[in-house]
């Protein structure tokens, strides 16, 4: 991207939830609109700010809001409800601020575009004349199946054993978001999730990180409710399109990687022979399936990079580091993107948190899924049955994935017939990524359209003026 100042045709303010699976999407589709003439700028929480920071390269510029707790964020908040009420109620006031702060300078903010987490902000945009831009980190499918719930068009609890939603293939009930399936789990969460489509009728546009073709059926039943555009994968374009120059990851890590040593250890391993295994930024596995995975891995006798965060290192075996040295590599965090790309991986064990399936089938990057909560089930659905570029590890009757599921999964993609099929679609998936973002692929062209609106926006807000 250039560094130079540039004449902006319009601004668009981007609020993520203040977590890195819901900023890295939201980040990456600025980088987007940035490429193709537009104003972008961040909103995060006053907390948050002291931990990120953007590339100046990305011409993108950070603006913060307070959540409430700007000393210690979430973690300082009594409960996830507490939390919740008091971002909307403080978040609200200080959001509507920062916009009429931004009003008042040479760039005024035409589009709000919004977690789907902040129905809230609907309200913000529209008091102040602003395009009211719903945007959603989950794909298509899961959205519509809460949505189906909130408009009271699945009753619940779910009866099962099967469920059907319009677009969607029919679902066993574990097979739907946890939320759904065991609402009592994370009760804060269900009515947020839910809450996401209480004014989705009042949003002038609806975005969503897939793409059309990973969900043709349900993005064309939802296109007919309101005008909802894939704008995706949002994945860095140097592993995509690269038309956006230097752009080779998200900008902002809230943990720290240890790229070097992963990179170096990969360098040594031959092509396709290494399991990558994480489970992303939040889920907390129990202590019994750390457990299980590391002895499928071990049993399974293949090469091994494992990112463990530092708060869970104490649930893996004792010695287990010092037991598979010669096969494994565990790590507390690394460049995924920069990992998935590596030649020597061949299989991505996974967690099926939706920014890491984008980046898997962006790469070209067979799957053992391994869903823990929220969306992950209805994604590893996806991975087995709609995209097949992997197989679904299934656990016991306690939800547990034991170690000999592991080690026959990890045989069946690395070494077996099916994986040869898995292979093959992987690398399907990879070029219909790169094709969606790429000049004229429905996705960039769903860009395109956006980037008009808001500049018929920003011309109207200036006639006005």
């Amino acid at each position: 991207m250039d560094k130079e100042p540039r004449p902006w045709s319009a601004h668009a303010l981007a609020f993520p939830y203040p977590a890195q699976g819901h900023i890295n999407p939201i980040l990456q589709f600025c980088k987007r609109l940035v490429s193709k003439g537009v104003k972008a700028t961040l909103v995060t929480t006053r907390f948050l700010s002291k931990s990120i920071h953007v590339d100046p390269s990305s011409n993108i510029d950070l603006e913060t809001i307070s959540d409430g707790y700007d000393e210690g964020g979430q973690a300082q908040a009594e409960s996830s409800e507490d939390y919740l009420a008091t971002f909307k109620a403080v978040g609200s006031e200080t959001l509507e601020n920062l916009i009429n702060k931004l009003n008042d300078s040479d760039h005024p903010v035409n589009a709000l575009i919004y977690d789907g987490s902040f129905p809230w902000a609907l309200d913000v945009a529209k008091q102040l004349g602003v395009l009211k831009v719903v945007f959603f980190t989950q794909p298509c499918s899961v959205c519509n199946v809460y949505y189906h719930v909130q408009r009271g068009l699945l009753p619940m609890p779910l009866s099962g054993p099967v469920v059907s939603i319009p677009g969607l293939p029919l679902l066993k009930v574990s097979e739907t978001p946890s939320m759904i399936y065991d609402p009592s789990s994370y009760p804060a969460f269900y009515d947020l999730l839910l809450d996401q489509f209480i004014n989705i009728d009042e949003a002038d546009w609806v975005l969503d990180n897939s793409f059309h073709k990973m969900e043709e059926e349900v993005v064309d039943w939802m296109e007919k409710r309101w005008r909802l555009r894939t704008i995706g994968p949002t994945v860095p374009s140097m592993y995509l399109d690269k038309r956006i120059e230097g752009d080779r990851n998200y900008g902002i890590n809230l943990f720290k990687p240890n790229s070097s040593a992963c990179i170096s250890w990969l360098q040594s391993k031959p092509i396709a022979s290494v399991v990558y295994v994480s489970f992303g930024s939040v889920v907390e596995p129990r202590v019994e399936q750390m457990r299980e995975v590391a002895w499928g891995l071990k049993r399974s006798n293949c090469y091994f990079l494992w990112v463990v965060r530092e708060a869970e290192l104490s649930k893996l075996p004792e010695n287990f580091a010092e037991e598979t040295g010669e096969k494994g590599l565990v790590v507390t965090w690394c460049s995924q993107l920069e990992v998935l790309a590596h030649e020597a991986i061949g299989c991505f064990l996974t967690h099926c948190g939706f920014n890491s399936v984008l980046e898997a089938l962006s790469l070209g990057v067979p799957m053992v899924a391994v869903p823990q909560w929220s969306d992950q089930p209805t994604n590893a659905k996806y991975v087995e049955d709609v995209w097949k570029t992997g197989i679904r590890a299934k656990p016991d009757e306690e939800g547990i994935v034991r170690r000999e599921v592991v080690e026959l999964c990890l045989r069946e993609v690395m070494e077996g017939e099916k994986g040869k099929e898995i292979r093959d679609n992987a690398r399907k998936w990879k070029k219909l990524s790169k094709e969606a973002i790429d000049e004229g692929g429905t996705s960039d062209k769903n860009i395109d359209e956006f980037v008009a609106a808001l500049i018929g926006q920003c011309q109207e807000m200036e006639e006005v003026i």
